[in-house]
């Protein structure tokens, strides 16, 4: 049995982020109820392509879920709808900030009538502050965040990050604080109100970011595939591509030097920390830079696995996804009943299965006895 098996999800979101914590409730075992407007979410439109007249990207976060329409404008559509919110569990919704409360749905009114609800809202720019009802989609926060600013090439402009990584991110934030409020009220016996947004997110990715610049005072600059603070790590042309190499400590770079021929950089003053690697680091790349051009991509990535140093070639997406590590996983999955398969989010539990995809952590059980005196921790003394 899944672990949310028995819980209701009442899901009144579209496009992304709202869906993707829904998804997230139903492959742990949740009964979600999507409800849509009449013509659909508006995710379904979102092509071309489309598959059998739906966009892939609707698919791709609504797996596992069930979907009826309901005309919101339509107060005794609405009335109807109540009594299907009260035998739910949880309630998550990402539509236009105050359209819900206009319909006597918002979260004070919804608690305060079904005190055991957990009321999940999704939002752009977050609850409250001065942009609290300002719509939002993922191109337009990751710019107002910051997160695009620091994205790209360091000499070029700022590049919105390729994938919805807002949309994604806040979408399991949304999660993990329901998830939390069924654990609460399981000793309470009350809900809550749980509340994520997109700039939160884009704001919580540039974490370290931030902490670089509070202790320096200056600002990240952006560095195509590596790390303004680790070096060397990030990608070098070989003769057959590029190759992303990380030797993220002294240890690794140890390793590194000895492959590429340079046992000698490990005692070099300039090179013997990661520290000292910063400093130098020009002059540092520009020879591994020349090195790593003498031979092709493939005769590398044996050299350097051998010797236990971080590498990998950068796959395209159809390389990515057939790789035999994608299907070890399980992670491509196919829709039943269809000729269609999606990847999965990286999401499973030992014993039975979502019927649709599986989606991570792996959750599974272990064979340790458990202590029956150990209920609480720490202990109490």
């Amino acid at each position: 049995m899944l672990p949310l098996a028995g819980v209701r999800v009442v899901e009144i979101a579209q496009n992304l982020a709202g869906p993707i914590a829904a998804e997230i409730l139903a492959h742990m075992g949740a009964d979600v109820i999507k409800v849509e407007r009449p013509e659909g979410d508006d995710a379904r439109r979102w092509g071309p392509p489309f598959h059998r007249g739906t966009s892939p990207g609707y698919l791709a976060v609504n797996a596992n879920k069930r979907s009826i329409t309901v005309d919101l404008k339509d107060r005794a559509a609405v009335e109807r709808l109540l009594p299907l919110i009260g035998e739910a569990d949880v309630l998550v919704q990402n539509l236009k900030p105050g359209s819900l409360e206009a319909l006597g749905l918002g979260s004070d009114e919804l608690t305060t009538r079904f005190p055991r609800l957990i009321y999940c809202s999704v939002w752009a720019f977050g609850r409250t502050g001065p942009m609290k009802l300002k719509p939002g989609y993922e191109p337009m926060v990751q710019a107002f965040s910051g997160l695009m600013m620091m994205n790209g090439d360091e000499h070029g402009p700022p590049t919105r990050i390729g994938t919805s990584v807002l949309d994604f991110g806040t979408g399991m934030w949304a999660a993990m604080g329901v998830l939390a409020g069924l654990v609460r009220r399981k000793e309470t016996g009350r809900g809550c109100v749980v509340d994520a947004s997109l700039f939160e997110t884009g704001l919580a990715w540039l974490k370290g970011h931030y902490a670089s610049y509070r202790a320096s005072g200056a600002v990240p600059e952006r560095h195509r595939t590596g790390s303004n603070r680790v070096v060397p790590f990030q990608s070098f042309e070989t003769k057959t591509g590029p190759l992303i190499v990380a030797a993220g400590n002294d240890r690794l770079f140890v390793k590194l030097a000895g492959v590429l021929g340079h046992p000698e950089w490990a005692k070099d003053p300039r090179f013997v920390t990661n520290a000292a690697r910063v400093e130098h680091r020009d002059a540092l790349l520009a020879e591994i830079e020349k090195i790593f051009a003498t031979r092709p991509k493939g005769e590398w990535i044996d050299v350097l696995e051998a010797e236990g140093v971080p590498c990998a070639p950068i796959h395209t997406l159809p390389e990515a996804v057939a790789h035999e590590q994608a299907d070890a996983l399980g992670m491509i999955q196919p829709v039943p009943g269809d000729d269609f398969s999606l990847v999965g989010l990286p999401l499973s539990f030992d014993g039975v299965r979502p019927s649709i995809r599986r989606a991570p952590p792996g959750v599974g059980q272990h064979d340790a006895e458990v202590a029956k005196s150990a209920t609480r921790w720490p202990a109490e003394s």
